[in-house]
C-alpha cells in the first residue's frame, strides 16, 4: 500500500439531511475544445491559469475527501483531457483505487481525446467512463458543439472499449434537434453493449440562444419512446442522479436525468468541486464553500478539513430550477463548465 494513503475505518460525512455524501465530481478545468450550444457562449472567457489549483493540490483534496468519506470520483471539466499533464493526476488518484480506499474513479468526457488516452485512462484504474454525444449525425454534431468532429469522437469510442473501459453516453435531449433521432441512438448505443442516459437541458449560465426553445421534459420524452420501446423500471444505480429503465427490445438500459421536471434531491450523496477550490453542495445553489485560501494555509490538512465539515453542514435539502419563458436569467450564473457537469 502506498505510504501517503491512510485507510479509515469507513469514514463518513453526513449532511443536515442524513444523506451520507459519498461521492465527489471534479472540475480539474472550465476549459473545453468543444462549445456545445446549450453549455457555452462561443466567445468564452475562461479563467486565468494562475487561479486554478495544480494537479498536486487537486490531489492532495482529493485525498482529503477520500479520508472523510467519499468512495466515488468523477473527474469533468469543461473537458478534463485537455488539461496539461491531466494523467499525471488520474494515475496519482488511481493509488487510492489499488489501496481500496476509493471504489471508482472516472470521468465525463466528450470523447475527443480518448484516442490519445484510453489505455492510460485504464492502466490508471479507470474501468468506467461516460461519454457526452448527442447526435450521430455529423452535421448535427458540428451545428451543437461548433468546433466538434464526429468522426474523432467516434473514433475514441472505439479505442476506449479496445482499452476495455466500459463506456454510457450521456444525450442532452433538446427538442427541435435531436428528439427523433433518441431512439435510433439508443439502438446503437445498446447493440454496441453501451448504457445511455437522456439528460434535461438546465438554466446554468448565459449562453447564445433562448432554452425554452430546446427544453424538452423527459416525461414526453419517455411517454414517446413507450410507444416504440417496452421500458420496465429498475433499482440499478450508478452513485448518480439517473433513474434506470431497462429496454426489452434491446436488453440495455436507459437512464433519466431530470433536474427539472422530477428533481432527485431526496437522495443526493454529491457535492462539486471547481478547478479553482470552490466546492459547491448543490449543483443549483449559488452557495459554495472556499477551501483554496485553508488548503495553502498549512502544510497538514486539518484547515482544509473543518472548512469541509462546515461546509457538508450546510449543504441544502435540494435545488428549483425552472426553465419558462417568464424566467429570462439562469437559475445561476455560472456554467456547467466551471461546476463540472
Amino acid at each position: 500500500m502506498p505510504d501517503d494513503i491512510v485507510l479509515p475505518d469507513r469514514a463518513t460525512m453526513t449532511d443536515p439531511f442524513g444523506r451520507d455524501i459519498t461521492y465527489l465530481r471534479v472540475s480539474v478545468t472550465d476549459r473545453c475544445d468543444f462549445r456545445c450550444t446549450y453549455c457555452m457562449s462561443e466567445q468564452m472567457t475562461f479563467l486565468p491559469k494562475k487561479d486554478l489549483l495544480s494537479l498536486e493540490e487537486l490531489d492532495r483534496l482529493c485525498t482529503v475527501f477520500i479520508e472523510k468519506g467519499v468512495r466515488k470520483l468523477r473527474l469533468t471539466g469543461g473537458e478534463p483531457l485537455v488539461r496539461k499533464n491531466i494523467m499525471h493526476l488520474i494515475a496519482q488518484l488511481g493509488r487510492h483505487i489499488e489501496a481500496g480506499a476509493l471504489e471508482e474513479l472516472t470521468l465525463t468526457t466528450n470523447g475527443s481525446q480518448l484516442t490519445r488516452f484510453a489505455k492510460d485512462l485504464h492502466a490508471a484504474g479507470v474501468r468506467r467512463i461516460n461519454v457526452s454525444l448527442d447526435t450521430l449525425d455529423a452535421d448535427k454534431f458540428k451545428s451543437i458543439t461548433r468546433w466538434g468532429d464526429l468522426k474523432r469522437v467516434l473514433d475514441g469510442i472505439d479505442a476506449a472499449q479496445n482499452a476495455g473501459l466500459a463506456i454510457k453516453i450521456n444525450a442532452v435531449a433538446l427538442k427541435g434537434f435531436n428528439e427523433a433521432e433518441i431512439p435510433d441512438m439508443l439502438r446503437w448505443a445498446h447493440g454496441r453493449d453501451m448504457d445511455m442516459t437522456v439528460i434535461e437541458t438546465m438554466p446554468m449560465g448565459e449562453i447564445d440562444e433562448d432554452r425554452t426553445d430546446r427544453y424538452l421534459p423527459l416525461s414526453l420524452l419517455r411517454a414517446n419512446l413507450s410507444r416504440e420501446f417496452t421500458l420496465t423500471d429498475i433499482p440499478f444505480k450508478t452513485g448518480g442522479p439517473a433513474r434506470y429503465v431497462e429496454i426489452a427490445e434491446t436488453g440495455g438500459r436507459l437512464g433519466f436525468i431530470t433536474p427539472m421536471t422530477h428533481n432527485f434531491c431526496e437522495s443526493c450523496n454529491r457535492v462539486r468541486l471547481t478547478c479553482t477550490g470552490t466546492l459547491y453542495m448543490c449543483l443549483g445553489q449559488d452557495d459554495a464553500a472556499d477551501l483554496r485560501d485553508p488548503l495553502r494555509a498549512s502544510e497538514g490538512n486539518e484547515l482544509v478539513g473543518a472548512a469541509i465539515d462546515e461546509a457538508i453542514g450546510r449543504k441544502p435539502k435540494g435545488h428549483d430550477f425552472v426553465i419558462d419563458r417568464r424566467t429570462n436569467r439562469p437559475a445561476v450564473s455560472r456554467h456547467m463548465s466551471v461546476t463540472g457537469g
